[in-house]
């Protein structure tokens, strides 16, 4: 089944030899999370495509995608609400931008501002 995954194959161009095969490029690795002191971590406020809700948007974040969903998992529920961790961005239902902070300094990340 994953031979024909045509979504990987957008943009290229049909072969009519019987004999082609398809080899995407692999993907990359992940870089190395960088350490918490190291970490420039920006906190604003979003509200674009969202109806009118406020969400607080962690960005900046570099490392591997479980150490993000980590730290978002600690983020939701010390501020006690929702929210997603993904494609390097953690978001925060409501408009919690102090909150977190504060939090993540105490965690130590000590580059994290808010930016806006």
């Amino acid at each position: 089944m994953a031979d024909n995954d045509w979504k990987s194959r957008q943009g290229v161009v049909f072969s009519t030899n019987p004999d082609f095969r398809y080899e995407s490029e692999p993907e990359e690795e992940e870089a190395e999370t960088l350490d918490k002191s190291r970490q420039k971590l920006l906190v604003g406020i979003d509200r674009r495509n969202r109806g009118g809700k406020q969400v607080t948007l962690v960005s900046g974040f570099v490392g591997k995608e479980e150490d993000l969903a980590a730290l978002g998992k600690i983020l939701k529920t010390r501020c006690g609400v929702g929210g997603t961790a993904k494609d390097g961005e953690i978001l925060i239902q409501g408009d919690f931008r102090d909150r977190v902070v504060e939090i993540l300094k105490s965690l130590g990340y000590i580059k994290a501002k808010r930016s806006n």
